[in-house]
Parts: C-alpha cells; sequence; structure tokens
C-alpha cells in the first residue's frame, strides 16, 4: 500500500506530547512491514537539521502562502521512512514551539499557517507537486491536519482518508471571519461543516469529512461520545459512530526496554530483575532522597488538572505519613508546581520533584520507582503506563481512555488467575485515589505476589508492531471501500 501519513509533530525531530511519539512510531511500523509510507511534516526551526541530508523536491504555490513553498525531502531519523517537509520560513522558522511563541501563547496566525500545511498535503496527496507519487490513502492527525480531509473531500479523485483525534480536548477553533481569511468554501459554514458555536473548528474538517474517524484507545472511542468526553462534539461523533473506531497506541521496544536503554544505572529483563533494585537507588540519588528500602511512587508528565495532580496532591499530607518516597518529574501549572515544591521542601527525606523535563531522567524513573502514578482526569491513550509495565513499576491509573485498556486491575479475581497487572480506580477523587495506593502498598508488602504482579506487567505486548497491524486492516478497508 502507499500511504501518506500528516502530522504536526514527529519525534525525534519535534515534540510537544504523545502525537510526536505515535507519528515516529507508526510509520516505521507500517514501513518494517513492506508498506510504503512517507511522512508529512512542516519545516519548522531546526527540523531539516535534525533530519540530516535533505533535498528540494518541488515548488509550490499555494493558496494565502507568503511566496513560494518548498517540499523538502529527506528520512525520519534512524529508519528508512520518506518524510517530506513543508518549508515556508515566514510561517514555520521561527523560535518557540510548534503552535506557541516563546513568551507563551499561541502563535496567532495558526489558523493561517496550518491551512497552509492542510493545502501543502493535499498537493502530495493528489500528485500536484509533481513526486510521480500517488498514495492510496492519507492518514491525517490532530486538529492540525482536519483541513486535509475537508479539501480532499472536494476533490472525484482523491485517496481514502482516516483521520486520528489523539486529545479531542484540543480542536483549533478560530473566529468566524477565519473562514473568509482562509477562502474556505462558504458552505462550510454551518452545524454540518467546520461551524462550532459559532467558530471555525479544524478538527471538525477531520470529524465531518474523512472516510473514517480512529481514536487511540478503545474505551476513549467510547467515552468521546459521551457529554462527559466529547468536549461538545459528542452528538457529531455519536452520528458517525458506524465510522469511529479504538486503536491503543503502542510503545517502541527500541527506546523504552529495560534491558537495553542506555540511560539505566543497570538493565535488567523479565528473566533477570536484580538490576531493578540498582536503578531505585540511582533514581533516590537523582532526587537527593537518601536510599532506603520503601516504597518508591514516581510521576512524569504535565502538572496540570486533566493528570489528576490535585488529587494527588490532597492526599500527600496523609500518605506520606507513611513509610515511603515519592519522585516527580514534570511541569504546567505554576500553582501545581509550587505547590509540589513546597511538599519537597517540607518533607526532603521523601519527596523529590523536578520541574521541566528530561528524557534520560524519564527513563531512569520508569526503571526506579517501584509504583508509577497516572490518577487522570482524562487519559486517550497513555503512554508511561505501558512504558511502566515494559520496567516493571506497577501503575496506579484511573479506570478511563487508554488507561482502562491497557491496565488490569489486582483485585482478588485477577490476582488469583494471574491476570493482573496493576490498580485501577473509578471516581477522579482523592479517596479513591489513596483508596488504590493503599491497597498497592498492601500487596507491596507480599514480596512474592509482587513479583508475580511485576513479571506479568513486564510480559505484555504492547508493541507497534501489533498496533500496525490493527491500522494495516483498518487502511486496507477504507481502500478498498474508496476503490470499488
Amino acid at each position: 500500500m502507499k500511504i501518506l501519513f500528516a502530522s504536526s509533530e514527529v519525534y525525534p525531530l519535534i515534540k510537544t506530547g504523545g502525537l510526536a511519539d505515535v507519528s515516529g512510531s507508526l510509520p516505521r511500523a507500517i514501513r518494517n512491514l513492506r508498506h510504503d509510507i512517507r511522512v508529512v511534516l512542516p519545516a519548522y526551526r531546526g527540523v531539516a537539521a535534525r533530519a540530516g541530508k535533505t533535498k528540494v523536491l518541488a515548488s509550490l504555490g499555494l493558496e494565502g502562502a507568503p511566496g513560494e513553498i518548498r517540499i523538502l525531502q529527506g528520512r525520519l531519523p534512524g529508519t528508512n521512512v520518506p518524510l517530506y517537509l513543508v518549508d515556508c520560513p515566514p510561517l514555520f522558522d521561527r523560535d518557540g514551539g510548534p503552535y506557541s511563541a516563546p513568551e507563551g501563547g499561541d502563535w496567532p496566525d495558526n489558523a493561517l499557517r496550518f491551512a497552509l500545511f492542510a493545502r501543502a498535503v493535499c498537493s502530495l496527496a493528489l500528485d500536484r507537486a509533481g513526486l510521480d507519487w500517488t498514495p492510496e490513502l492519507l492518514h491525517a492527525n490532530d486538529w492540525q491536519t482536519g483541513l486535509v480531509p475537508a479539501l480532499l473531500s472536494l476533490q472525484a479523485r482523491r485517496p481514502a482518508t482516516l483521520f486520528t483525534i489523539h486529545n479531542l480536548a484540543y480542536q483549533g477553533q478560530f473566529p468566524a471571519t477565519t473562514l473568509d481569511e482562509l477562502k474556505l468554501p462558504p458552505d462550510w459554514w454551518s452545524l454540518d461543516g467546520l461551524e462550532f458555536y459559532d467558530q471555525l473548528s479544524f478538527i471538525k474538517g477531520g470529524l465531518v469529512f474523512a472516510d473514517w474517524i480512529s481514536t487511540v484507545s478503545p474505551t476513549y472511542a467510547r467515552e468521546i461520545q459521551t457529554p462527559e468526553y466529547g468536549c461538545g462534539l459528542e452528538g457529531l461523533l455519536s452520528a458517525r459512530a458506524d465510522r469511529l473506531s479504538g486503536i491503543l497506541n503502542g510503545i517502541d521496544y527500541r527506546d523504552w526496554s529495560p534491558c537495553n536503554d542506555p540511560h539505566l544505572a543497570r538493565p535488567y529483563s523479565v528473566r533477570s530483575q536484580g538490576g531493578k533494585a540498582d536503578n531505585k537507588r540511582a533514581l533516590q540519588e537523582d532526587f537527593d532522597l537518601p536510599p532506603r528500602d520503601v516504597p518508591l511512587l514516581g510521576h512524569v508528565g504535565r502538572l496540570v488538572e486533566q493528570k489528576g495532580i490535585d488529587l494527588l496532591l490532597d492526599i500527600l499530607p496523609e500518605l506520606l505519613a507513611r513509610d515511603l518516597q515519592l519522585v516527580i518529574l514534570g511541569s504546567g501549572h505554576a500553582e501545581l508546581e509550587q505547590a509540589l515544591l513546597d511538599l519537597q521542601s517540607a518533607h526532603p527525606r521523601q519527596v523529590g520533584v523536578r520541574i521541566g523535563y528530561s528524557e534520560p531522567l524519564a527513563h531512569r524513573l520508569e526503571a526506579g520507582a517501584d509504583l508509577f502514578l497516572m490518577p487522570s482526569r482524562f487519559e486517550p491513550c497513555g503512554l508511561n503506563q505501558l512504558y511502566s509495565l515494559r520496567y516493571g513499576t506497577v501503575p496506579i491509573v484511573r479506570r478511563t481512555g487508554g488507561l482502562a485498556d491497557s491496565v488490569v486491575d489486582a483485585s482478588p479475581e485477577h490476582l488469583a488467575d494471574g491476570s493482573a497487572t496493576g490498580f485501577q480506580f473509578d471516581a477522579a477523587e482523592a479517596p479513591d485515589l489513596l483508596a488504590a495506593i493503599e491497597r498497592a502498598l498492601a500487596l507491596y508488602d507480599r514480596p512474592e505476589a509482587w513479583r508475580r504482579l511485576m513479571t506479568r506487567g513486564m510480559q505484555q505486548d504492547f508493541s507497534w508492531t501489533r498496533s500496525a497491524h490493527r491500522y494495516l486492516e483498518l487502511y486496507q478497508q477504507l481502500v478498498a471501500a474508496r476503490q470499488g
């Protein structure tokens, strides 16, 4: 098959979240299954240099472009996946992030930037860039590519289209005047088009016009059809339920596996778990904690309410009355950051906090902690619980989205039949989180039962190969329907 994969971020070239991890790993897994998949990405500042050797393939004149647009070709680092970069320096070659300025806040011209990216993707998908290559399927991801299925719907001859929601909370909404400014069809300004409460919604371009919609876990696919998780789009998603599916993300075991992780103090594996204790001591040193043989709880992530950090803060006074330690790596809302730093100051022998992000430290935390906390209010898929399982770090998660799909609760029944891999709780309430942690600590005090739980988690297969087969089945179904 020939597939064009469009994304606004791709690891290791540019990353703000899980979308980049998926976009860097899924195409590689599809390519390894011997399909011709190619990735297209904006040429943000520094991306071309990180991509290695590139060459100019084409120049395009596009609606709304501030000059000529170049298409650069390279390879996704560490793979044989062809990479196309949409090179428009006035719009993409800037300091700051892919969506926001260095001083914070979204770029005011994001609508123009990602409308131009969408038009460039369409030119590639329709073989209008002179590449002599036409994909059978276009896979678009999140609101930044939402206009791609919409624009392709105007063409009689076009590839099949799949639109993947990675997080429905981010929708790409802009003032009503943006429709005219971008010279989009006037009849798109309707409830059945891109209008959303008197705003122009980029994500609706994918939700309304794509041949199929997917999201990153089966449970999240069901949740977003409800008012609690649908972000106002639950009616549309329910109406398209027959063309909506959830495929759980995978992880790349080349990057995340304790037996060959270069960031660890000592490698270990499911068959030889002794090195985990060495990594625990190293992690305690990383966070300036005394090296003690007590339960070590960890968390990596954005310090925002979605991740349930406020729930953790609510229970920490009671939790820290126990003989345990806690390490946290992340950044987010200033008040949550400060509250954690204050706790570290008050409990320097129990709490370690690092504000910011470090990839090596994230790996060391996954390897060194005994328990990993993910009390998310919602989580489309989640990756850290998958990393935790691989590293024998037992996850404690709220039963939502991909967390519900990937962690088997250590209930008496699941412990008895050997299927348990972690701990779940239902309500996004502090007492429920505390009760789950207490269950985990009680099992931690039973070393043989704890070792069986760790081992079962480490044996799980959440590789991208498994997920890639699911995507290929969907790709083939959509191409057959389009060509038939």
